[in-house]
């Protein structure tokens, strides 16, 4: 009787061991997210060039590149054919910026638009403006429920437009 006891018990404790083997119990900082932070900074100018000219100057009171994602505060973007394009948070995603909370976009000549969302490509000039918007010069006032402007060719196509336009009389 007492040998089955011992067999017994041996038997429970190899299997206590080897289940508490078995499961890892850990509060291992590695299994934790680590930063990608990769660059932080302030009041930072950026200019785009190339071999003849500058081709943009973006600026940015603060911003943080993460994994590759640049993420910009109080966005002014300028280049040859935009005025103005600014907003309180813009993200650099490869040609393209995601710009969100009171969007601007002023031409050097025409209509500035006004949004909470935009998005403009760099390589092929295009603003796309998937929230409701307002364009507004002189007295001029077009709202809508979206809109996708060329830069380049000054064309503009909304949808559900709303507007006030003034012509000259002949």
């Amino acid at each position: 009787m007492g040998l089955k006891l011992e067999i017994f018990l041996i038997v429970m404790i190899l299997i206590i061991l080897s289940s508490g083997y078995a499961i890892k119990i850990s509060n291992d900082t590695s299994l934790k997210k680590l930063s990608t932070k990769e660059l932080e900074f302030t009041q930072t100018i950026f200019r785009e060039v190339d071999t003849n000219k500058t081709n943009s100057v973006a600026s940015s009171t603060y911003g943080v590149r993460d994994a590759g994602t640049l993420t910009l505060h109080d966005l002014q973007y300028h280049s040859d054919k935009l005025e103005l394009l600014f907003a309180k948070r813009g993200i650099y995603k490869g040609d393209k910026i995601y710009l969100d909370d009171n969007v601007s976009v002023i031409q050097k000549e025409g209509f500035s638009y006004y949004t909470e969302h935009a998005i403009y490509d760099k390589k092929m000039q295009i603003v796309d403006i998937p929230s409701a918007f307002t364009a507004v010069m002189n007295e001029n006032i077009i709202r809508g429920s979206s809109l996708l402007y060329d830069v380049r060719h000054k064309e503009a196509l909304g949808k559900h437009i709303d507007a006030v336009v003034y012509t000259m009389e002949k």
